[in-house]
């Protein structure tokens, strides 16, 4: 049976690529971000190229109503959520005494807040159904602090944290919750959070498909918790070992500019 996929920021990067997965799955689709023309020609390029029914609606995640109020559209257009991508998120560069207190805030209505009502409000109808599949999106920052780029790092640890209890919770209703955790990726991210000159974008960088498709194969299999790339699996379990004092630290010079 034909399946409905909501993906949260998929105007660009991983959303886009989310997007072209499942419309070559067969998959209905309902795109949200705040660009709107951008998903208007991703519409009208997945629905030439295959039979499904493509839903966008252009807003700003960050707006603390905003969930609710898509929530209540797609009840109004009788269009039911059988997988939900939390996927819009962005991060921010710099010491956080010298931060933009709104830019912040955004990063936490968008990177947490959005994410948590998204899940809590298409939830209940899954589990009532016994079907359904989430997927979060988080990041290597999960595993340890980042100085200057605190706010971001944070964001994404509290979605690693809620998403594997989510899971747990979980167990038996046949829902599961899958938390994608990439390390550095070629999408919008770098340019958005400032980090142009970073080391952490020197050398190789995974694609957006490649992680995409990596993150959807986790979720078909209702996997709990995946991270994409070898190097990064083992950076990440090494964060478990070392002092907190020396990660914080190594954490800082991998965002440091070149």
């Amino acid at each position: 049976m034909r399946k409905t996929v909501l993906i949260t920021g998929a105007s660009s990067g991983l959303g886009v690529e989310f997007a072209k997965i499942h419309a070559a799955k067969g998959d209905n689709l309902v795109l949200v971000a705040r660009g709107k023309d951008k998903m208007n020609l991703l519409k009208t390029e997945i629905e030439k190229r295959y039979d499904i029914f493509v839903y966008v609606i252009g807003r700003d995640l960050s707006e603390v109503g905003a969930p609710k109020t898509i929530f209540n559209e797609l009840k109004a257009q009788k269009i039911h959520i059988d997988y939900l991508i939390n996927n819009a998120g962005f991060g921010d560069f710099g010491l956080f005494a010298q931060s933009n207190w709104e830019k912040q805030l955004q990063m936490i209505n968008l990177n947490i807040t959005a994410l948590a009502y998204f899940t809590r409000l298409f939830l209940p109808e899954m589990i009532k159904h016994k079907s359904g599949k989430i997927l979060n999106i988080a990041s290597t920052a999960a595993f340890q602090p980042g100085p200057t780029m605190s706010v971001y790092f944070a964001t994404k640890a509290f979605v690693l944290s809620f998403s594997e209890a989510l899971a747990n919770e979980l167990k038996g209703t046949g829902v599961t919750v899958t938390t994608l955790c990439p390390g550095a990726t070629a999408t919008g991210f770098k340019s958005t959070a400032s980090l142009d000159n970073s080391s952490l974008f020197k050398g190789k960088v995974a694609n957006s498909k490649s992680v995409a498709e990596f993150g959807h194969k986790a979720m078909m299999k209702g996997k709990s918790v995946v991270i994409h790339g070898f190097i990064n699996k083992i950076m990440a379990s090494s964060v478990r070992f070392a002092p907190r004092k020396l990660v914080t630290i190594i954490a800082r010079m991998k965002l440091k500019a070149k």
